[in-house]
């Protein structure tokens, strides 16, 4: 499936790209680490006293098949994979854990500087990294990614048009946080990067390959860091 092909489906989705799709191919083509927001993107962001946040098995996947992708295109590196996130939330450190990203940044009050310090600590470049995201503290972060998504939510049209004015968003997703929109921003690189039928193949045989990367991410420990101010 073309790029363009790709778009048009996830266009009739609802999802408005910001940057043509072509020009998003392109650019996932060098990413090699995906930082993603907690609250707002992996759920609604709901919060209330002893209560926890939510993930869904459904953007687990997504997570998994796209790191997988990025395995392969990188000769069997592990892509860096973390959460940057503005609070310590347990359900964030579960699923870091349990995915085993690399990392859960937490309690992070500048979210640009905490990944100028992931891209000096990893030698990586900015330009190298995907990020899906939601709101203002965000947008330092997702002004110096290469791929930039953004998880729709209708309450902030203000904050979408400052988004797209200012080059801060690629793809704008046509789902809410509760309705898979980190699912939807997964499938959506898969398919530009012509990478889904392959790797879906793969993990559905759970062939040779798939089980060097499962292999290669289990032995991947979370490094769980506070960010907070001293």
């Amino acid at each position: 499936m073309s790029a363009a092909e790709v778009g048009a489906r996830f266009a009739k989705l609802g999802g408005v790209f910001v940057t043509p799709p072509e020009t998003i191919a392109e650019r996932l083509a060098r990413v090699r680490a995906l930082v993603f927001d907690w609250d707002g993107v992996f759920n609604a962001g709901a919060k209330g006293e002893g209560a926890a946040s939510t993930f869904t098995e459904a953007d687990s996947m997504g997570t998994n098949l796209l790191r997988y992708a990025l395995w392969q295109a990188h000769g069997e590196q592990l892509p860096y994979c973390a959460v940057i996130t503005g609070v310590d939330n347990p359900s964030a450190r579960s699923f870091v854990r349990r995915e085993h990203f690399h990392a859960l940044l937490y309690n992070v009050k500048d979210k640009g500087a905490a990944l100028a310090d992931v891209c000096a600590r990893q030698g990586l470049e900015p330009r190298e990294v995907a990020c899906v995201f939601d709101d203002v503290n965000d947008l330092a972060m997702a002004a110096a990614c290469g791929v930039r998504v953004l998880v729709r939510r209708d309450a902030s049209p203000l904050l979408l048009d400052y988004a797209v004015r200012r080059g801060l968003a690629d793809y704008v997703t046509g789902l809410p946080p509760d309705r898979g929109a980190v699912r939807e921003a997964a499938e959506l690189m898969l398919g530009l990067a012509g990478a889904f039928e392959r790797v879906v193949a793969s993990r559905v045989a759970f062939d040779a390959d798939y089980r060097r990367y499962f292999e290669a991410r289990q032995a991947q420990r979370a490094e769980l860091l506070d960010r907070a101010p001293r």
